[in-house]
C-alpha cells in the first residue's frame, strides 16, 4: 500500500462518496418538477392523454403517419412565422417551445385519425378506464409537483 506523506492509507476512487446515478436522476427530476410551470404542466398532461390513446390504439398504416407528418410540417411552420415574424418586431422563442408548435399539429392530426370511428366523444374514450388512466398519470404528475415544491 502506498503512505501519504501523513501516514494514511492513500485513498481508492472507491473511497470517495459520489452519488449513484439513480441519487443524481432523483434529484434531476425533483429540481425539474419544482420549476414546472402550471402551463408546462398542463401540456405534460396533453401529452400524457394523447400517449394513453396511442397505446391503446396505435395505427401503423403509413399513410395516417405520413399525413399527420405532413400536417406538422405545414401546420407547424405556420406556427412559427406567426409566433417569431408576423409582427412589427422578430421574436426570438427557445427550442423547446419550436419542438411544441410542430408536436401540436402531429399529435392533434395522429389523434383524429386514430379515434376516429371509435365512439369517441370530443377527446374521451368511450372506455371509462382509459379516460381513468390518463386522469391518473396527470393527476400524479401533479402530485409529484406539488410533493417536489413542499420539500423546498
Amino acid at each position: 500500500m502506498r503512505r501519504s506523506t501523513s501516514g494514511r492509507r492513500g485513498r481508492s476512487n472507491r473511497d470517495l462518496k459520489s452519488p449513484s446515478p439513480a441519487a443524481i436522476i432523483r434529484r434531476v427530476i425533483a429540481r425539474y418538477l419544482r420549476n414546472l410551470s402550471t402551463g408546462r404542466l398542463i401540456l405534460w398532461c396533453y401529452f400524457i392523454w394523447y400517449l394513453v390513446v396511442l397505446v391503446r390504439y396505435f395505427d401503423p398504416s403509413p399513410q395516417v403517419w405520413a399525413t399527420s407528418f405532413g400536417l406538422c410540417a405545414i401546420i407547424g411552420f405556420a406556427l412559427y412565422i406567426n409566433t417569431t415574424r408576423s409582427g412589427p418586431q422578430r421574436v426570438l422563442i427557445g427550442f423547446w417551445p419550436t419542438v411544441r408548435l410542430f408536436m401540436m399539429p402531429l399529435c392533434v392530426s395522429s389523434f383524429a385519425a386514430m379515434v376516429k370511428g371509435r365512439g369517441f366523444v370530443l377527446i374521451f374514450s368511450p372506455d371509462w378506464r382509459e379516460i381513468a388512466a390518463a386522469v391518473g398519470l396527470c393527476a400524479g404528475l401533479w402530485l409529484a409537483r406539488y410533493l417536489a415544491r413542499r420539500r423546498d
